[in-house]
């Protein structure tokens, strides 16, 4: 590094909510973008540049223990990490049960770990989770526990995360976001030892490509009916969410570290009340399959009440 170089933002993950928080961020400051595909990080790469944006790309599988530590030697070497921001995943209709794990949950705790070895005093990060991971949530004490504290290169080996007792794609995704709210309360005891900060956002559904997958696909009637008795009555944008990680990563958040922001427009409280804002006395359970049926994975589960999930 460089003596008097940029401080620099990483950005992992070039998609719609990456791209919002960096053009928030970015500006003065050198911004590493980080993505799986180079074509991708090249195409935003070159938006952020004709923008007037400092950027360089490198091409990072967050999957990759290796690459995602390779990621943060380079981001120390380009100057002093002062943001970290980290959007990558994959969603249920993207991907397998096993990749949803890898990338989802292993892959957001390796990140946090690397990054907490060179961020700079005064820094902060921001993990994009999802409102997925507040729906099942929380599991018994045991599962949560695990969560927290089991070596990150150890979590796939807990015998709830074997694809057989995860059950399916939506159950691995929630799992996982659940899973990133947890690791960054664990990751905010380490960067702390630095000065610096780490926190969540759970967003709602926000009209992203990957959302769009989810729209077109066979739960996207579930998707509309939600939509419907949110207090906010809408889906949410890549501005919102940008809007919000901006306030967490700014000094203004100073005191606020280890915690989880929901932003999903009343969604998660519709589902947990089951009453629709503007219609009193009406139930969501049409739209609702309680864990508990077959092949929902109760066996690792066990519901309080309000514990609820999409069909």
């Amino acid at each position: 590094m460089s003596k008097g170089a940029r401080e620099v933002v990483v950005v992992i993950g070039s998609g719609s909510i990456g791209l919002a928080i960096a053009r928030r961020v970015g500006a003065g400051r050198t911004v590493l973008l980080a993505d799986h595909s180079e074509k991708a990080a090249a195409a935003a790469a070159e938006r952020l540049r004709s923008e007037g944006y400092e950027v360089t790309t490198r091409v990072t599988d967050v999957s990759d223990h290796d690459a995602v530590e390779a990621l943060a030697d380079a981001a120390a070497a380009l100057g002093p990490v002062t943001q970290v921001v980290h959007t990558a995943g994959v969603s249920p209709a993207q991907a397998s049960i096993e990749r949803i794990l890898h990338v989802d949950l292993v892959g957001t705790a390796m990140v946090l770990d690397a990054f907490a070895r060179v961020v700079a005093r005064g820094g902060a990060g921001i993990v994009i989770a999802s409102m997925a991971g507040h729906r099942e949530s929380p599991y018994v004490p045991e599962i949560e526990h695990a969560l927290v504290t089991t070596e990150t290169s150890k979590l796939l080996e807990l015998p709830f995360l074997q694809p057989g007792q995860v059950g399916s794609t939506v159950h691995a995704y929630a799992l996982s976001k659940r899973a990133n709210s947890l690791r960054v309360q664990t990751a905010a005891v380490a960067w702390g030892k630095r000065g610096a900060r780490v926190n969540a956002v759970s967003p709602g559904v926000i009209i992203t490509p990957l959302a769009r997958d989810e729209l077109s696909g066979p739960r996207g009637e579930w998707f509309e009916q939600v939509r419907k008795v949110s207090a906010a009555g809408r889906f949410g944008t890549p501005d919102e969410v940008a809007d919000a990680a901006v306030f967490l990563l700014d000094r203004q958040a100073g005191f606020i570290t280890g915690a989880d922001l929901l932003m999903d427009g009343g969604v998660t409280a519709a589902l947990r009340t089951g009453e629709p804002p503007d219609q009193p006395g009406a139930r969501l359970q049409p739209f609702i399959t309680l864990l508990s049926a077959p092949g929902r994975g109760a066996h690792i589960c066990p519901l309080t009440p309000r514990q609820t999930e999409e069909p």
